[in-house]
C-alpha cells in the first residue's frame, strides 16, 4: 500500500533525486531515517525502479527525434525481434500495441542520414519486420517520465 507520505516522498524525489534524505525528511516532517526505510522499502518492491540523470538529446548530437511503427508476422512481436531492438542504443522504447502495426518505437538519431543507415542497415533487415512507417519530430511540447503520484488536486483526498 502506498501512502500519502510515501507519495510525497515519490513527488520529491521524482522532482530531483539527488535531493537528501534529510530534505526530504523536512519537507514531509519525518526523520531522516524513517524516510531512509520508506525510499528502501519502496525500492525494494519495485516502486522505485531506480535513479537517472536526464540529458539532453539535442546536446549529445541526437537532435532527431522519430516515432517509429513496425509490421512484423501476425500476432505477437516475436522476441528475437524485440530482443534485436532492444541492442540498438537509437532504440530509446519498444512497446508492443494494439493495431495493424505491431511495434511501437521511439528514436533518437543525429540526423535523417543516419536515421536513413539504422532504417536500413539494422532495422529493415531483422528476419520478420515485414514493414516500417516513421514520424519525425518537428516541435516537442511535453516530454516528461514524471509520473502523476496522487498528489496532483482532486486525485486522492488529503489528510486533516
Amino acid at each position: 500500500m502506498i501512502d500519502y507520505t510515501d507519495r510525497q516522498i515519490l513527488s520529491i524525489l521524482q522532482e530531483s533525486a539527488r535531493t537528501s534524505n534529510a530534505e526530504v525528511a523536512r519537507r514531509v516532517g519525518m526523520a531522516p531515517s524513517a524516510v531512509y526505510e520508506r525510499i528502501r522499502k519502496l525500492e525494494e518492491r519495485g516502486v522505485i525502479a531506480g535513479y537517472h540523470a536526464r540529458l539532453s538529446g539535442g546536446e549529445l548530437d541526437l537532435g532527431l527525434q522519430v516515432f517509429l511503427w513496425l509490421r512484423g508476422p501476425a500476432g505477437a512481436p516475436p522476441d528475437e525481434i524485440t530482443q534485436a531492438l532492444a541492442q540498438i542504443p537509437e532504440v530509446l522504447e519498444i512497446h508492443h500495441v494494439a493495431g495493424e502495426d505491431a511495434l511501437f518505437l521511439k528514436l533518437r538519431v543525429l540526423d535523417l542520414a543516419a536515421l536513413s543507415r539504422l532504417l536500413r542497415d539494422r532495422i529493415a533487415s531483422l528476419p520478420g519486420v515485414r514493414e516500417a512507417r516513421t514520424s519525425i519530430v518537428l516541435d516537442t511540447f511535453k516530454d516528461t517520465v514524471v509520473l502523476p503520484v496522487g498528489l496532483e488536486e482532486g486525485a486522492i483526498p488529503l489528510p486533516e
